[in-house]
């Protein structure tokens, strides 16, 4: 059981290279990161934010985002696994009642890994849930539907998925991974984070007691922090991917790189077009990291005072450090091969895999809306919506 904010930084920093050793074997041959999840588990990390009241460490925005960030250095793909875990450990916090707290929060502090059934493929956009949670004439409910992109469910012990209930009102259902109807399927074959196993889930007729069942369409009745907790998750992923791959190009360059022979220096870590590059390269990913602490600083300052104003100010600034860290991902991935040079290229050393990490990563929600909300905010006062992904 991890204690407080300093613990679970000391134990994310503790893990990060022991994950960071078979990150790229397990990428290469897709071999999902069983073993590794299991000791994050028993890490005690999972449960960090969980209310103090519960016996929880319920550590600061900022301490669970440097966790992120921490893990995404070592595997993107492992980091990203627990993302929804820890939104909906978060949706109990806001919305769950006494009881549903007292429950779950209990299976988490155990060890219980919460997955995720929410985006569906096909419809109109990406707020169009067919999902249906029903009535089943008893007091419980049976839930019918069909899941993409459901990352960690395959890991999960309990699968949180979003339905529509009544009057097409929005609910999460907590379902156990092994309940009759729920087929969780690998068929996850994305580009990059190879290893998150985010595929199908398919939902038929699956019965769900009620107290199972939590209204989430009240969160966004009010000021909330749903999407800027969610989205600052993400920015930490992408802020970890860009920070490992230059360490990833440093290295190679100080150790396998050859000078260009017009540089007159015997090694490419002399040439000052290369330190030139690094620097500027440098600079971008201790903004990307600057502007997520800024961030999560926010988002902790919102939750200590939630009003309307400090929840807009909390997903401006997420969206800010979202917008940023993706583009630096993507683009520090880009560099590593300009500053290596060809031999980084061969597939057998796997450096492309930040690449395609950071380019797979970023697409789950498109930056260009969130600089749009941006622009709405600084010129007119406009605050963003609350549609939870911002």
């Amino acid at each position: 059981m991890i204690a407080d904010d300093a613990e679970a930084l000391a134990v994310a920093a503790g893990l990060v290279d022991a994950f960071r050793a078979g990150a790229a074997e397990r990428d290469a041959r897709r071999r999902l990161p069983r073993v590794e999840l299991d000791r994050l588990s028993a890490s005690g990390l999972l449960a960090i934010t969980v209310p103090r009241a519960h016996g929880g460490a319920e550590v600061t925005a900022a301490t669970l985002a440097e966790v992120f960030r921490l893990l995404a250095t070592a595997d993107p793909s492992l980091a990203q696994i627990p993302q929804s875990h820890f939104v909906y450990v978060n949706v109990l916090r806001a919305q769950g009642s006494p009881g549903q707290q007292e429950f779950f929060f209990r299976e988490v502090l155990a060890g219980r890994r919460f997955g995720n059934a929410q985006a569906e493929a096909g419809t109109r956009h990406a707020q169009d849930i067919r999902t249906r949670l029903e009535p089943d004439g008893n007091g419980g409910h049976v839930l019918t539907g069909t899941k993409h992109y459901s990352t960690g469910a395959l890991f999960a012990h309990w699968i949180p998925v979003l339905a529509r209930g009544a009057e097409d009102k929005l609910y999460v259902a907590y379902v156990p991974r092994g309940a009759p109807g729920v087929t969780v399927l690998d068929d996850w074959d994305g580009m990059g984070q190879r290893t998150t196993a985010s595929g199908t889930v398919r939902l038929e007729g699956v019965a769900v007691p009620a107290d199972r069942v939590v209204p989430h369409h009240l969160t966004f009745e009010g000021p909330q922090l749903h999407g800027a907790f969610a989205q600052l998750l993400h920015a930490a992923i992408d802020s970890g991917i860009a920070r490992a791959a230059l360490s990833e190009a440093a290295e190679f360059v100080r150790t396998k790189s050859r000078p260009w022979f017009e540089s007159g220096f015997e090694t490419a870590a002399e040439d000052p077009l290369l330190v030139q590059r690094f620097g500027a390269l440098e600079l971008r990913a201790r903004a990307a990291q600057a502007l997520l602490e800024t961030a999560a600083r926010a988002v902790d300052t919102a939750t200590a005072h939630l009003t309307d104003d400090t929840a807009a100010e909390a997903s401006i600034a997420v969206a800010a450090a979202k917008a940023y860290a993706a583009e630096t991902a993507v683009d520090t991935g880009s560099a590593l091969f300009e500053v290596a040079g060809t031999r980084a290229a061969l597939d057998g050393l796997n450096l492309h895999r930040h690449w395609r990490d950071a380019r797979t990563h970023t697409l789950h929600d498109p930056v260009r809306w969130k600089v749009q909300h941006l622009g709405r905010y600084v010129l007119n006062g406009t605050r963003p919506p609350r549609h939870g992904l911002l």
